[in-house]
């Protein structure tokens, strides 16, 4: 043992691999030869490229064919690789690997969607032009593997009514584009749900069903389908809450969730939309105090990384979902029929648009064309109902992207209610938990509403505080020397947005 530990550790410092050897390190019998293919394995996979449709930075072994749009490498592509590319270090064996390989090189360990996410990257060796103002390195690596997500029918369906017909679609023999005709291929990362309940005729999945199967669902939805009514609530207001909870798991998830389980407990919203919400994070919901008051929108057999979610103390008559045809990342419209009053039906839909995710080699991956395309749809398909409250993280940048699509009768509720307040959800500046980020301030939550037999009458940023007693260690690369920063930490990398409504005036 002590002769292998040996060889290791002159083997490591005369070639300075990346890497630190954890302490529960089992060493190999023979530890030149592993040493040895650990060299060859670097020197052969020391190579990427960057696909010219998508812009997917593919593994050196993906030779053939884009790992995400599954277009063929181009014969003039020249491979590129660079030490200052950002990296992420293996849960497993903290191998530094480099950032377009999804699978360690060392033992094979697959990183997580949120580790990637967090890769630090001196900004002071890059193009400051090329990178822009609005870019934050939270937006890297958002691309899901998901087979060809672009490839959809020329036309979009013509879709039917659902429930009583106060749920309209787009309708028309024409139809719209945005919208998949029906559920496009999908590998097994996808909701395994979508091909069950989409119907041939495109219109949108019934997700209420595939709750009721759940075995540890809360409380079972019921559709209209049954014939069964309901009554309405009591109450003269109600609350909607949006929130991305942030998909990172390896930063105090458990202490994050149960932070933001207490705001769920003080502000008790009639409704709740989450957004990038993890198989860990969903989990630590269904362990809470607060989860049996409320009817989930999604079953225990979701197969995506991460994916939104509806909740709802109010008699939901169904959830449906319908993915966008443009998007990459697996986005899609989440939509909660709510019986709030009688004969006063209420659409709560929420969504997280296509985000932002600049990469090498020009940095300007934006995906605004994608994102605008989405909010366009939905809005449209949106509009056919009287009472319509759509939100959600819609990574939205009015330099960017313009002005949010807002047709007559719609309002934007932050600039209704708080005109002259900039309504900053992502914040780097007054959320220290993001301090060392690339600065980045936007209002990418948003409520947009048609209300006709409702009306807004407040709105509230929350998840604002820190959470007492808690900190984590950040490294931060600055011009070649890594810091340490002791941050403290909050309930999320966004803040939650808190929407009261009551009856309008007229009702």
């Amino acid at each position: 043992m002590l002769k292998s530990f040996s060889v290791l550790s002159i083997a490591r410092k005369s070639i300075l691999l990346p890497f630190h050897l954890p302490h529960n390190l089992k060493f190999p019998k023979n530890p030149q030869k592993t040493l040895f293919s650990i060299i060859r394995l670097r020197m052969s996979s020391s190579s990427s490229w960057t696909c010219s449709k998508c812009t997917f930075i593919n593994p050196s072994f993906q030779k053939l064919r884009c790992e995400i749009c599954l277009s063929p490498q181009s014969q003039s592509l020249i491979p590129s690789s660079s030490s200052s590319k950002p990296k992420w270090s293996c849960a497993t064996c903290t191998f530094l690997n480099p950032y377009s390989n999804t699978i360690c090189e060392i033992c094979s360990t697959r990183a997580s969607a949120s580790l990637r996410s967090t890769l630090e990257i001196d900004y002071d060796e890059l193009d400051q032009e090329n990178l822009g103002s609005s870019i934050g390195s939270v937006f890297l690596p958002l691309l899901q593997t998901c087979g060809d997500t672009h490839k959809g029918n020329a036309e979009s369906p013509d879709f039917s009514s659902v429930g009583n017909g106060n749920f309209s679609g787009n309708g028309g023999s024409g139809g719209t584009k945005g919208f998949t005709a029906g559920l496009q291929p999908c590998s097994s990362r996808k909701r395994k749900d979508r091909e069950e309940d989409s119907g041939a005729d495109g219109t949108f999945r019934e997700v209420g069903t595939v709750n009721k199967a759940a075995a540890n669902k809360a409380i079972e939805v019921k559709s209209l389908a049954t014939g069964e009514t309901t009554m309405g609530s009591n109450s003269k207001t109600w609350k909607i809450l949006s929130y991305n909870v942030w998909f990172r798991e390896d930063l105090e998830m458990n202490n994050r969730m149960r932070a933001l389980g207490h705001l769920i407990q003080l502000h008790s919203p009639d409704v709740i939309c989450f957004q990038e919400v993890t198989h860990t994070s969903y989990s630590i919901f269904q362990k809470s105090g607060w989860w049996k008051g409320y009817r989930c929108s999604i079953s225990d057999e979701i197969q995506a990384p991460y994916f939104c979610m509806q909740l709802c103390k109010l008699p939901v008559k169904s959830y449906k979902c319908k993915p966008f045809h443009n998007s990459s990342m697996g986005r899609e419209l989440s939509i909660a029929e709510v019986e709030v009053q009688p004969n006063m039906p209420l659409i709560v839909a929420t969504t997280h648009l296509e985000s932002p995710c600049p990469g090498p080699p020009k940095w300007d991956q934006m995906f605004s064309k994608e994102r605008v395309e989405q909010a366009n749809e939905a809005v449209r398909f949106l509009d056919k109902n009287p009472n319509v409250i759509f939100c959600g993280d819609m990574n939205w940048d009015d330099k960017l992207d313009g002005l949010f699509p807002a047709p007559e009768g719609w309002i934007d509720a932050w600039t209704e209610l708080k005109p002259g307040q900039v309504g900053w959800t992502y914040d780097t500046k007054s959320n220290k938990m993001l301090s060392g980020n690339r600065a980045l301030q936007k209002r990418l939550d948003r409520f947009m509403c048609k209300l006709k037999d409702y009306k807004v009458s407040e709105i509230e940023m929350i998840g604002m505080d820190e959470i007492p007693g808690l900190s984590y260690i950040k490294e931060k690369k600055v011009k070649g020397q890594v810091k340490e920063l002791e941050l403290p930490v909050l309930p999320s990398d966004h803040y939650g947005l808190l929407l009261t409504i009551c009856p309008s005036d007229s009702t």
